[in-house]
């Protein structure tokens, strides 16, 4: 064995060790840590883009990396990163992404392993948090990118065989165009629709409800109407990005008796809101769709690199039809939901689930109903300060737990937009807060997601003193 390797194998704990201590050192920070670090401090050290001859260690590795870069690191696990929709990582949660590094298990379904039965375990515990039925069958993937791609692509697969037609071996081509309906699709959807060939063209853009994100029932009927037979994918909301607004999953559920399409629930954050009881009516119906996007590494609040894709039993079959994988030394196809191999793109990856299992063991039902309530409790507090600080306004009513706002004076002009910038800039340069540009009715805003669960009424009031004295400067 190569020396290094051989003393880095001698010492192995005390390497743990010097990155547990630098990981709490990391925690110790967050609450003084910028959300935003100086562009100086995220840029590359001269030398680090050249490979090493012969290596330095472990340890020398860890301390090198770890003096250069810690100030390039945002608090984007800590309290006040509101910006995108970015969750931390429970203590159990981070704990549990520790092990699956050491234990390094490949999950697939090769019988020498425990974690394909905790992976299924894992899928079943959410189903029980979520008020989801037995009939949906789950998989993880790596995030909502991936669960929102997986569904479509059994979507278009279902679509196909509606026609005779098997999409996986014939190629879309054989099918032909499809009709993508939605009202406020994800960009992660649109991207889909290009990876998987059937293009960003397809989707085409129904008419919300007054004042709302949500698609209108009516107007969609009227589209559907208008291309009764043409195979038709159609993407709901449960929890737009700017508001929160929520489809009305019932009325959609009807015009899919109607109409025959595949419905599709792209819940990546909103869906946990399932977990509490106060705001489980808002996925009314969504037991039903053929298939579901949750998010993981959102507001359940595991580290990155976690989502599950949810797909009807009654699909199960043409979800292996998509993502079979054949080769002598693999565990051939079978209708089962445990094996990710013939379930997913992947062929190999990381114990995913290991985090949300410990997290779901370490906090219940009740534990992950407290984030979510209190993510609520707080969002509503900071739309409130909003709508009484001169110098800001509300660009929609809040609804769950992202707060859609403007500067008093924002309407679609460029130099409106550019005094929003300026004023994020501000606002990063502090670095108390991160929240992250949008736009609402054609007006330039920002979005402050609460997901965290470390947030607290503390860092509300850190967050608003800090957008007052940006607002002050520009």
């Amino acid at each position: 064995m190569h020396p290094t390797l051989q003393h880095d194998f001698d010492t192995f704990g005390d390497i743990l060790q010097q990155a547990r201590d630098t990981a709490v050192s990391f925690i110790d920070s967050l609450p003084e840590r910028s959300t935003c670090p100086a562009l100086s401090a995220q840029q590359l050290k001269s030398g680090d883009d050249i490979l090493s001859e012969h290596g330095v260690g472990a340890e020398t590795a860890l301390n090198d990396f770890w003096n250069k870069y810690v100030d390039g690191m945002s608090a984007s696990a800590g309290p006040r990163y509101f910006g995108f929709v970015t969750g931390g990582g429970t203590p159990a949660a981070v704990a549990a992404d520790w092990l699956v590094s050491v234990i390094d298990q490949n999950t697939q379904l090769n019988f020498d392993s425990v974690s394909p039965a905790i992976e299924l375990a894992t899928i079943n515990q959410l189903k029980q948090l979520l008020g989801l039925p037995d009939e949906q069958c789950g998989s993880f993937v790596s995030g909502a990118t991936m669960a929102n791609v997986v569904s479509m692509a059994i979507a278009r697969q279902w679509l196909g065989k509606q026609r005779g037609i098997d999409v996986a071996q014939q190629g879309l081509h054989a099918l032909g165009p499809l009709r993508v309906l939605a009202a406020a699709a994800h960009s992660s959807s649109v991207k889909g629709l290009s990876m998987l060939g059937i293009g960003r063209d397809a989707l085409e853009n129904v008419a919300t409800l007054p004042d709302s994100e949500a698609i209108d029932p009516q107007a969609l009927e009227l589209a559907l109407q208008q291309h009764p037979n043409a195979p038709t994918l159609v993407l709901a909301s449960a929890g737009t990005v700017n508001t929160v607004a929520f489809d009305d999953l019932p009325a959609l559920l009807k015009l899919r008796e109607k109409y025959g399409f595949w419905l599709h629930v792209d819940a990546a954050f909103g869906g946990i809101a399932a977990a509490s009881e106060k705001f489980a009516h808002l996925l009314e119906g969504w037991q039903q769709a053929d298939s579901i996007t949750i998010d993981a590494h959102k507001w359940l609040n595991v580290p990155y690199d976690s989502a599950i894709q949810f797909t009807r039993q009654a699909h199960l079959a043409l979800q292996i039809e998509v993502f079979q994988n054949h080769s002598a030394y693999l565990e051939p196809p079978k209708v089962r939901p445990d094996n990710y191999l013939h379930l997913t793109p992947e062929n190999s990856r990381r114990f995913r689930a290991l985090p949300v299992w410990m997290a779901l063991k370490a906090y219940g039902r009740a534990g992950l109903a407290d984030v979510v309530e209190r993510n609520v409790e707080l969002a509503a507090r900071f739309a409130r300060q909003i709508e009484g600080m001169p110098g800001f306004r509300l660009l929609a009513p809040v609804t769950l737990n992202v707060v859609c706002f403007a500067l008093d004076d924002a309407d679609g002009s460029a130099e409106s937009v550019a005094r929003r910038n300026r004023f994020l800039s501000l606002l990063d340069n502090a670095g108390v807060v991160r929240c992250t540009s949008t736009s609402l009715n054609g007006k330039p805003g920002m979005r402050a997601a609460l997901v965290n669960w470390m947030t607290s009424g503390h860092d509300i009031d850190l967050a608003l003193g800090s957008l007052q004295a940006c607002r002050a400067e520009i």
